[in-house]
């Protein structure tokens, strides 16, 4: 392998282990590997810099974050916990669900877990705490209910995925689906029986009364994900185009039905979402960079000869992808996963066979996990600021969840079907 090829990847472990932030590690290892390499000039990262960033589908990233804060900010996210509270709030341990099943509704119009996490923890942890479950394990539903976000679409990581990896990003949103809502339903059945041990609180029974009003009160919130989903399937519209579905969409409802925000408050969150695509958008450019001279020197060829001549099997390379993924989760965040990683592994996939969107979906629903883990998960730190309990503390009762979520992710690398059912219907 070349010189630059391995600076490239050794610079980068070095300045992200020494603190980096992780867009200027990416950046002072591309170039390096340029000043190193008497073929490439600076003008290459200009190039490809402006070649990465003049994507269509590259526009879903700002609509989806403008949509989800929008509707954070906007009262669907309490309209979504009533909900789901006359849903399921009469189970045993029912609040524990009532959060995990909101955080499924928010995930399916936010596409950010550490959003998720956040306008949905914020109302539900002093609830739990109020009804007499333990901080801690309350804080652990919060972040774990958090890491739907991502997989259930519409899903910002999945819309960078697919670009850095030229995966259709309409069939991988619609990928997300079936697999969030089996995970949601897994999660939900280890609260059940933790609360079933544990004896906690729960209501008094099912009002169907009372989940008829809390339905039509939430029906547009509800409404969103079949407008995106039904539109891109219906091909009225793309995937990119329906993030600004969404955006007109949830100011209308926020502004005009719910009028919780004012037209004041909508600059001033448009405002805020412009600082944050600003940040995530510098993050993805020079991670495509990356990723270009990766390809570049041929190191997923590379790699995946190596992985070939010593890995037997598709279950193996899955659990090896799945070991490497869940010690990635404990100590980087998602999107410098998704951005360093998905280069890598996505190639080595379809040399080994596997459809590229169900090893996408896979690759994502490991990558949600790891938002849970200590000790860097970002759903951690956002329910450990919500709640003021540690991280320490938090991890011990999100333990179990986790190891459900892996056991899910064993259940779509083994079984295809889950993840490529609804995108074969749109193909």
């Amino acid at each position: 392998m070349e010189t630059a090829a391995v600076a490239l990847i050794v610079v980068l472990i070095v300045a992200m282990a020494l603190g980096l932030e992780i867009s200027w590690s990416l950046g002072l290892a591309c170039a390096v590997a340029v000043l190193l390499d008497p073929k490439l000039t600076f003008v290459v990262l200009a190039q490809r810099i402006f070649a990465n960033s003049n994507s269509f589908s590259m526009l879903a990233i700002p609509a989806f974050m403008l949509a989800g804060d929008v509707m954070s900010k906007g009262g669907l996210s309490k309209r979504l916990v009533a909900f789901a509270d006359s849903l399921v709030g009469w189970i045993s341990g029912g609040i524990s669900l009532v959060s995990i099943v909101a955080c499924t509704f928010f995930a399916a119009i936010s596409g950010s877990s550490v959003a998720t996490t956040a306008a949905i923890g914020g109302l539900m942890y002093p609830e739990m705490v109020k009804r007499g479950y333990p901080e801690d394990y309350a804080a652990a539903v919060q972040a774990i209910g958090g890491t739907l976000g991502i997989v259930i679409p519409p899903s910002i990581v999945m819309v960078i995925y697919g670009n850095i990896t030229g995966v259709p990003v309409g069939e991988l949103l619609m990928a997300g689906m079936i697999p969030g809502i089996i995970c949601c339903v897994f999660l939900c059945l280890w609260a059940f029986i933790k609360a079933k041990r544990s004896n906690f609180p729960k209501a008094d029974h099912f009002s169907f009364k009372r989940f008829l009003m809390s339905f039509k009160d939430a029906i547009w919130a509800l409404i969103m994900p079949i407008i995106i989903l039904g539109g891109i399937y219906a091909g009225i519209f793309t995937p990119t185009e329906s993030a600004v579905v969404a955006v007109v969409y949830g100011v209308i409802v926020c502004l005009a039905i719910y009028r919780e925000i004012t037209l004041k408050s909508v600059w001033s969150i448009i405002k805020t979402t412009a600082v944050d695509t600003s940040n995530l958008m510098i993050l993805v450019v020079t991670a495509q960079m990356f990723g270009w001279l990766i390809s570049y020197y041929q190191i997923p060829q590379f790699v995946t000869e190596v992985m070939v001549s010593n890995v037997s099997s598709v279950a193996m390379f899955w659990a090896i992808v799945i070991v490497l993924l869940c010690i990635c989760g404990m100590f980087l965040e998602v999107g410098a996963t998704n951005l360093i990683l998905a280069p890598i592994l996505a190639p080595i996939a379809v040399a080994f066979g596997i459809d590229p969107i169900r090893f996408g979906l896979g690759f994502v629903f490991l990558l949600a996990m790891g938002q849970a883990t200590p000790p860097f998960g970002t759903c951690l730190f956002v329910s450990c600021g919500l709640s003021g309990r540690t991280v320490g503390g938090i991890s011990k009762q999100v333990l179990p969840f986790v190891l459900v979520e892996i056991g899910c992710g064993i259940l779509f690398a083994m079984i295809p079907a889950l993840s490529t059912f609804l995108p074969n219907l749109i193909a």
